[in-house]
């Protein structure tokens, strides 16, 4: 046991450290978005017409169908919803 590294979930779920870093940072984007979305107090139909997706689309954001987004469309979302992004890169901790 003492030789087992920690690994995150997503490490656990995917084949490669580049799919889970891939995964990580969608996990991250969508519940600052939907921790957005839900302070806005809007009925869906209404927060999707904002976001410029339909509500279906936004239903699933809300219920964290994370296949169902790529980094992309979730920096478009940020954007429709009048949030940037501020990027950090560091070395991975030993």
């Amino acid at each position: 046991m003492a030789n087992e590294r920690s690994i995150s979930v997503w490490d656990a779920l995917v084949d490669s450290p580049e799919e889970a870093e891939n995964l990580r940072l969608r996990s991250k984007l969508m519940r600052v978005l939907t921790k957005v979305v839900k302070s806005w107090d809007l009925p869906q139909k209404e927060a999707a017409r904002q976001l410029h997706v339909t509500q279906p689309r936004l239903s699933e954001l809300l219920n964290g169908k994370i296949d169902k987004f790529s980094l992309d469309a979730l920096v478009n979302l940020l954007a429709s919803a009048d949030l940037e992004i501020e990027i950090k890169v560091k070395k991975k901790a030993a």
